[in-house]
Parts: C-alpha cells; sequence; structure tokens
C-alpha cells in the first residue's frame, strides 16, 4: 500500500489506491484500504490531504513535524513544507487566545506557479 502511495508522485485517492490494490490482490476492499491508511498516516509514513480527500507520501518520514502542504487548487498538485517556525507561530497565537491546536497539517490552497502563469 505505501508503494503505491509513494508510486503516484502525487495525493491519491483511496479508491485510486484500492484499484490499483485490485490490480495485485483480488479481494482488496475498502475498509481493508482505510485501515492501512490510517495506520501509515499514524506511523507517519503518510500524510491525509483532508480539501482533496487524498493521501501522499511524507518526504521526511524518519522526522516527526506537523507539515504545511501548498495546494493548487486548479491542478490539484500538492507540494509539502516542514516550517517549525510558521507551527510555533501559529502555536503561540493560539495559546495567547487560550486555543489547544492539535498535531495537524496545515492546507493552504492557492495555485501552483505552472497554473497561476496560465491563468495570467
Amino acid at each position: 500500500m505505501l508503494e503505491i502511495v509513494w508510486r503516484s508522485h502525487g495525493p491519491i485517492g483511496a479508491y485510486q489506491i484500492l484499484a490499483e490494490l485490485s490490480k495485485e490482490r483480488e479481494k482488496a476492499a475498502p475498509p481493508t484500504v482505510y485501515r492501512a491508511l490510517e495506520f501509515l498516516v499514524g506511523a507517519g509514513l503518510v500524510h491525509r490531504i483532508d480539501s482533496l480527500n487524498a493521501f501522499m507520501g511524507c518526504d521526511e518520514p524518519g522526522h516527526a513535524h506537523v507539515a504545511q502542504f501548498l495546494v493548487c487548487r486548479a491542478c490539484h498538485r500538492v507540494a509539502e513544507i516542514d516550517d517549525p517556525a510558521l507551527h510555533r507561530a501559529l502555536a503561540e497565537k493560539s495559546r495567547a487566545m487560550g486555543f489547544r491546536i492539535e498535531p495537524t497539517s496545515l492546507e493552504i490552497k492557492g495555485l501552483c506557479g505552472e497554473c497561476a502563469e496560465v491563468a495570467g
């Protein structure tokens, strides 16, 4: 399963993973895929991109971090950044407001360079 996510080189949906897995195993089922993805996310090997309802391999799987993602709203490309200063700033602002953020990812939507160029 991890190999399928990494092979995609970008965000991939659970049902796309299921379709790939079905080529290798006849009896692959959605619950199996979701359980495996949950495990991979928990292990820090895969990130869930909520806005795309998709998953992608972690750029730094051996390094515990809270990732930030740049998500292109046109082509759905995703770039992972890991900026501890950004995470610290958000955590500090949240604490000042009496809000405790949970370890999660941050998705920043916009246009990638290629799509921005096409859009003019």
